[in-house]
């Protein structure tokens, strides 16, 4: 590399890091490009220079620095994502869980393992060390904790049956006449198969506008397409993909109200754990050709 071309590099990763402010939570220079490295490792490993280096600047910097200082044990970076997102995570609980009690205790849960309370190989383990700044942190956050939701109802319904559970009258089963819990197998299969029916284009709308938080605009410009064009294919989509999961539904013995009654939220919230299945081919792979940046808003399965 020629020195000018060094010079262009340095100056990249300075504005990068002062971005970021990382040097609030005491990481350095260095460590700020090591982790920005590991993510370009992953993501765009074999792209030009001047591709990874737009790849970076696309990344949400601040939260980026914020969530690594945390996972490095960083008490003030700690208190400042308490402050930030603890009363959000426990909204986020309950709006999953529907109780108070349990919403609670799987909010301190998933804060015990952002902390890092545990540790692997004798290193203290925290999940925010797999956060890449790809996506909102807030958004990664709730895919976190709804993938924490749905690991630990498939662990109880592994020893307890659902039948047993809904006659013991468990929390999750849903008041109305025809209960339905939200994250039931059938609905599961039904979303799933409807989503793997999608094109990878039409995922990548899908995770960039209601995970990741894309607006409209930002989406057009990755794709080519004009403002109006996204907001037309989400119409399409939301639409299409209702009827394709209540049809599904049917198919898998669901009566009309039962399945009318599990899809009355919105499309986040059809079911938790399959939020992965929109990040499929959601990144610049999918798009040969075209200068797509790779949103991830979960990025839970990283």
């Amino acid at each position: 590399m020629s020195p000018r071309a060094q010079s262009g590099r340095d100056s990249v990763a300075a504005e990068l890091y002062l971005r970021s402010g990382a040097a609030a939570y005491g990481v350095s220079a260095e460590q700020f490009a090591s982790i920005l490295e590991e993510i370009k490792r992953k993501y765009c490993r074999d792209a030009s220079a001047n591709a990874k280096d737009e790849f970076c600047a696309a990344l949400r910097l601040e939260e980026l620095a914020l969530a690594r200082a945390c996972s490095a044990g960083n008490e003030k970076a700690w208190e400042e994502f308490v402050s930030r997102y603890r009363q959000k995570l426990h909204g986020m609980a309950l709006r999953i869980t529907r109780d108070s009690a349990h919403a609670a205790e799987l909010a301190d849960s998933l804060f015990g393992d952002l902390y890092g309370v545990g540790t692997r190989n004798g290193t203290r383990s925290s999940k925010l060390a797999f956060y890449t700044g790809r996506g909102s942190l807030e958004g990664w956050l709730r895919t976190v904790m709804a993938q924490e939701f749905v690991n630990r109802y498939r662990k109880q319904k592994r020893t307890v049956s659902l039948e047993e559970q809904t006659e013991e009258g468990a929390q999750f089963v849903a008041k109305n006449s025809e209960p339905t819990h939200p994250l039931d197998l059938r609905l599961e299969a039904a979303t799933d198969e409807a989503l793997a029916e999608l094109s990878a284009e039409d995922r990548f709308t899908l995770a960039a506008y209601y995970l990741d938080g894309r607006t409209l605009a930002e989406i057009a410009r990755a794709l080519g397409l004009h403002e109006s064009s996204i907001s037309r294919r989400l119409d399409r989509l939301s639409t299409g993909l209702r009827k394709r999961i209540l049809a599904g539904l049917r198919e898998r013995g669901m009566r009309h109200a039962q399945a009318v009654e599990a899809l009355e939220t919105d499309v986040r919230d059809i079911t938790l754990d399959l939020r992965a299945r929109l990040m499929q081919d959601s990144g610049t792979a999918a798009f040969p050709g075209r200068k797509v940046p790779a949103p991830n808003a979960g990025e839970a399965s990283e």
